[in-house]
């Protein structure tokens, strides 16, 4: 691994450690993640206050959920990147790649024809992050041999 591929790995360790750090977030500041949300989407740290009590429980806990599935999605990617990423494995590559496509094409399509660009801002802020590390070592991966089974 060059200077310039080890660059990129240690990016694409740090993307993922903050990916799951924003799911972690998610779950165990819920106060914190509401504000954020609401001065994020409507300019306002408390205009989601103004939804009620009951809206304000269940938007925690959607909160949470997803807070949850991005920090178990993250350590997977960690085990991917920490492993077979670093030596040089195009079929984790791929698992990288795919795994984001999946993640980053339906939220930000969503985001956008409903509305919140916003959100959709913040996954090309992350997925700029992956983008980059990923193509920085697109070169360094090779194609593992295929066995038979």
């Amino acid at each position: 691994m060059n200077r310039i591929q080890l660059f990129c790995w240690r990016l694409l360790v740090a993307a993922t450690a903050g990916l799951m750090l924003f799911g972690l977030v998610l779950v165990v500041m819920p106060g914190f993640t509401l504000q954020a949300f609401s001065l994020m989407v409507y300019a306002s740290a408390a205009h989601l206050n103004t939804f009620g009590p009951e809206a304000l429980a269940y938007i925690s806990m959607v909160h949470a959920v997803l807070g949850s599935l991005m920090f178990g999605w993250g350590a997977v990617l960690m085990f991917l990147a920490l492993g077979p990423v670093r030596r040089g494995s195009k079929e984790a590559w791929w698992m990288f790649v795919v795994s984001l496509c999946a993640w980053f094409i339906p939220d930000t399509a969503y985001s956008l024809l409903s509305g919140f660009w916003q959100n959709a801002l913040l996954n090309a802020g992350f997925a700029l992050l992956f983008a980059i590390a990923l193509n920085g070592l697109r070169s360094f991966t090779t194609q593992a041999p295929m066995t038979r089974c």
